[in-house]
């Protein structure tokens, strides 16, 4: 077992998933973590992108013109370094980036909530600041990032640590059970 991580059901879950606060401040950070400069960007599982392509058409509306443009050129993802990522515009915003006055926000997750499509983003995106690697077995692990910052300061006042933010995507990724598992861990 990895230093500083537990087993829950064959997942090496990181300490720091129960004992870092954190919940997101939209309002100061501006959705950063969708425009965080990198030629690299969200990780997808191929599953997803059958999906994502299917549910385009619904999305489509949401996207601006940049986004359009480049999807229309080069399409949504990419594969580099062994993975499949979504694309970005310019290394910055994620394809999938609508502006909602300065904040950065999803459109895929715009048109779930307005009741558009089924799915409400890639597993990356949902699960973040969760990231997942795989060393012969899945690896939970938070991922700090100076943009997220104010989600640290914000995340003393509601006392949520990351596992618990991150409850639904975690349950979404491994089912109830696990996810259960998980934050009851963080209550020993």
């Amino acid at each position: 077992m990895i230093k500083n991580y537990k087993n829950i059901d064959g997942i090496s879950v990181s300490n720091d998933l129960h004992k870092v606060k954190f919940t997101c401040d939209l309002e100061k950070c501006k959705g950063a973590c969708c425009t965080m400069e990198s030629e690299y960007g969200a990780p997808i599982h191929e599953s997803e992108i059958k999906i994502i392509e299917d549910l385009l058409p619904a999305i489509w509306d949401y996207l601006p013109k940049k986004s359009k443009k480049e999807i229309k050129k080069n399409g949504f993802h990419e594969f580099k370094e062994e993975l499949h990522m979504i694309r970005s515009v310019n290394n910055r915003d994620c394809v999938f980036v609508y502006y909602d006055n300065s904040i950065a926000k999803c459109a895929i997750e715009k048109a779930y909530y307005d009741g558009k499509v089924d799915y409400i983003k890639p597993i990356s995106c949902h699960l973040f600041p969760i990231r997942i690697s795989d060393f012969g077995g899945p690896v939970l692990r938070y991922e700090e990032y100076s943009e997220c910052k104010d989600a640290l300061v914000k995340g003393k006042k509601t006392s949520l640590s990351v596992a618990q933010f991150c409850a639904l995507p975690l349950e979404r990724t491994f089912g109830k059970d696990i996810k259960n598992k998980i934050l009851e861990d963080g209550e020993k």
